[in-house]
């Protein structure tokens, strides 16, 4: 069983990344219906919290049905890390997840998110600090480095580990490299093999099929996986995942009833908890995810971006149903 502090999440837990403007809780609850073992907040920015920005304040929105859920923070100063974490606190999360893997300029220009890859110290000292500030188990989320010159993950991860924290996600880039190329479990690998490493290390990047999680499971040794983009408009991966784990089987892919009822639920999850005009509108982005692959989508799909009347969106969302039963029956 795998544990972070006292909370255990599973003998191999598969752990939805946080991201921003796609894990919020209606994201969060269809994911924790396909089998998610741990899942964080969207990234929440220091300074916000601690100058009340409605914006932030909101992602601090967790459910009990959530559990376990960690609240990832960003920052690059200190003292205002620590003071968020104290706010965090009050919404008793299960965990603080400390982000310094984001590579979005606007935040790594700040020193904040991977940014702070270019200072060890400071990122060894601030994680120092948020560990002693609070009882909660405290996590970090980070990447290989800034650059391929400035690999230094593993040193970085005992040092870490050192001053308290109780796992660490690793994503298999380097700030540099943003999301191109191809992820690099190398090191991740040598990470989780290194006798001095005693905590969970979780591995992150280019995760996206129920065959490439086990063969990351069994050439890295890894304690479990964090899934980001394969996930988004595509929960049932978790259950797949799972599933090829125990069976060695692959499950059917969802059927075009099972997407369309996911989607409509999201969607109503959204409204109930955005509003209408703002959860209609930060839907769009999901549509393109749950009907990727569909033939002939094209149309639909822009009727569903452009809409902004719910029983309007559910009609094509009906009509997306049959036009697949009509054009791909199940045996034709």
């Amino acid at each position: 069983m795998v544990k972070i502090g006292n909370v255990e999440i599973g003998d191999f837990p598969l752990l939805l990344a946080p991201m921003e403007d796609v894990s919020d809780p209606p994201f969060r609850a269809v994911c924790k219906k396909y089998g998610v073992d741990l899942m964080y907040t969207e990234f929440i920015s220091s300074e916000g919290l601690i100058r009340n920005a409605q914006k932030s304040l909101a992602k601090l929105d967790i459910f009990e049905a959530e559990r376990p859920i960690g609240i990832q923070i960003f920052g690059s100063d200190i003292d205002s890390m620590k003071e968020a974490v104290g706010i965090a606190e009050g919404v008793s999360p299960d965990l603080i997840d400390i982000n310094y893997g984001c590579p979005v300029k606007k935040v790594t220009c700040k020193g904040a998110g991977a940014g702070i890859l270019l200072d060890i110290p400071k990122m060894v000292k601030m994680t120092r600090e948020i560990v002693k500030s609070t009882g909660l188990p405290v996590t970090v989320k980070t990447r290989l480095g800034w650059d391929d010159r400035t690999k230094y993950i593993a040193d970085v991860a005992e040092r870490l580990q050192d001053v308290g924290i109780q796992a660490i996600a690793i994503h298999g880039r380097t700030r540099v490299q943003m999301y191109r190329g191809d992820a690099d479990w190398t090191l991740i690998g040598e990470i989780k093999n290194n006798p001095r490493m005693k905590i969970p290390v979780f591995g992150n990047g280019d995760v996206d099929s129920p065959q490439k999680a086990l063969d990351m499971r069994n050439r890295y040794g890894v304690d479990g996986i964090m899934i980001g983009r394969a996930a988004i408009g595509y929960p049932w991966i978790f259950e797949e995942m799972k599933h090829y784990f125990s069976t060695g089987q692959l499950l059917t892919a969802p059927s075009i009833g099972e997407r369309a009822s996911a989607l409509t639920r999201h969607l109503d999850l959204s409204i109930q908890w955005k509003g209408v005009r703002r959860g209609i509108l930060e839907m769009r982005k999901h549509y393109r995810n749950y009907f990727k692959g569909i033939p002939n989508i094209k149309p639909y799909r822009e009727k569903l971006v452009k809409s902004k009347d719910y029983d309007e969106l559910t009609q094509v969302i009906n009509d997306v149903e049959r036009h697949v039963k009509a054009c791909c029956p199940p045996n034709g």
